[in-house]
């Protein structure tokens, strides 16, 4: 597959997109109301996503006072993985409680535009839709008693001090690659 993406700086493409709460959401309504979005690509059987949804969960609730908040995306195809359906995302969102939006990406061309390969993978934004920061969310994502470097977290923390992100790339680590149709 050709690689493509958004790159550190540039602009990341908008995006409307169905969420578990049954409503549409589009990427520049979250810009207009925060001063950074973490785009989260993730799914429901993966287990490093598994390893950091309370770690995720945690980051939500310790910035949503600041104005920022994470979008979770879904874009596995669920043709030949069921368990990432659509209705496997509600259960998923039921059962982990999630506090931040989860939404589904049907055609895979949002994950295509932002360049995702593998589950969980972040993407920070500012609240222009720059891309900050890419890459994992800490060192250990099926360890979260272990991390030691909480990559999102601390960029997260920078972007809203208005500071330069550093590092602004990390390599992402998770399950191989987005399932994309064939």
């Amino acid at each position: 597959m050709e690689k493509t993406g958004t790159t550190i700086g540039s602009y990341a493409p908008d995006f409307e997109l169905p969420g578990i709460d049954r409503a549409v959401h589009h990427l520049a309504r979250y810009l207009e109301k925060y001063r950074g979005v973490g785009v989260i690509f993730m799914c429901n059987h993966c287990p490093y996503v598994n390893g950091c949804i309370d770690h995720l969960k945690q980051i939500q609730a310790d910035f949503e006072s600041e104005g920022f908040t994470l979008i979770g995306i879904n874009a596995n195809d669920a043709s030949l993985y069921p368990e990432d359906s659509f209705d496997n995302m509600l259960c998923f969102g039921d059962e982990y409680q999630l506090n931040f939006p989860y939404l589904r990406d049907p055609t895979q061309d949002v994950a295509k535009s932002f360049g995702a390969t593998v589950t969980p993978q972040a993407f920070l934004l500012d609240d222009k839709g720059v891309l900050r920061y890419c890459g994992s969310i800490n060192d250990r994502p099926q360890a979260p008693e272990l991390v030691e470097m909480a990559y999102l977290r601390n960029a997260i923390a920078q972007l809203l001090k208005g500071e330069p992100i550093n590092p602004s790339f990390t390599e992402p680590v998770g399950c191989s690659l987005i399932k994309w149709r064939p």
